[in-house]
């Protein structure tokens, strides 16, 4: 969890909402990174999780992350939640509950582990450093919503 602090860190420098993941194979090997890139980018898909899951996906060279974890700053959200579901990721691990737009159970959906999906995830595990994670976003909202 604190290298996906980092990462989220790293969004700051583009005026990114602070989110962060990094996937880790089965032996713990963390095999990709990524922040939020969608004002740097102009991508509207490019949350934190996805740029982890298109990076360990060239990485091993197939869109199957069977086994593999992601941990991520922020719960991921319904777009994330489905794209962790299809790669095959076994685990979730999350900092701060998104009680407005989680699919991972913290929030008002539980979409990685919906049994009527084709995939889903065997463990999520939320709350890891999540008062760090939480700061980070409150630090870069508060402004703005001031």
């Amino acid at each position: 969890m604190r290298l996906a602090l980092d990462n989220a860190r790293a969004a700051l420098e583009h005026n990114d909402v602070p989110v962060g993941a990094v996937v880790i194979d089965e032996t713990g090997q963390v095999i990709a990174e990524g922040h939020n890139t969608r004002e740097a980018e102009h991508d509207p898909t490019g949350h934190a999780e996805i740029v982890a899951l298109r990076q360990a996906g060239h990485t091993v060279g197939s869109a199957r992350l069977d086994g593999f974890t992601i941990v991520v700053t922020l719960e991921p959200c319904v777009m994330c939640a489905g794209a962790i579901t299809q790669a095959g990721i076994h685990r979730v691990i999350y900092g701060a509950a998104d009680p407005k737009a989680g699919a991972a159970g913290g929030g008002p959906h539980d979409l990685v582990r919906d049994r009527a999906l084709p995939h889903r995830v065997d463990e999520v595990i939320g709350g890891v450093l999540a008062d760090e994670a939480a700061t980070l976003l409150v630090d870069f909202f508060g402004p703005l919503r001031g």
